[in-house]
């Protein structure tokens, strides 16, 4: 499956971004599909992930009761609404899509399919 994210840009502290991860070729109700960041000079953190079986949703620490994912199967796209954004936001995300074991899904190898990443700038 490929992926394209985006929605990204520079917001301010205390706004509210959407990101949108738009998949092709195959539907992403068959796959878990992930949400993923990176700040400058860290590793990539899982933000959030949606399941492809019943919706169940999983979120990091950092960013839970803050974003939300979400999944609509007509359109074969997967969001990440962020409200609230921290400066501490500011980072690259990506999306991702695979089959990961509950145990492993906040995992980046767990995923076998990347999107480009969209970067999300929050401003103090």
């Amino acid at each position: 499956v490929q992926l394209q994210a985006s929605g990204g840009g520079l917001v301010q502290a205390g706004g509210s971004l959407r990101l949108s991860c738009a998949a092709s070729e195959r539907p992403l109700s068959r796959y878990t599909t992930g949400w993923f960041r990176q700040a400058p000079g860290k590793e990539r953190e899982f933000v959030a992930a949606i399941r492809w079986s019943g919706g169940n949703t999983y979120y990091g620490d950092s960013v839970k009761g803050r974003f939300t994912i979400s999944r609509d199967n007509a359109k074969n796209t997967v969001y990440l609404q962020m409200n609230s954004l921290k400066p501490e936001d500011t980072a690259v995300y990506y999306c991702a899509a695979g089959t990961p074991i509950l145990s492993s899904l906040r995992l980046e190898t767990a995923y076998h399919s990347w999107g480009q990443g969209t970067l999300v700038t929050v401003s103090s």
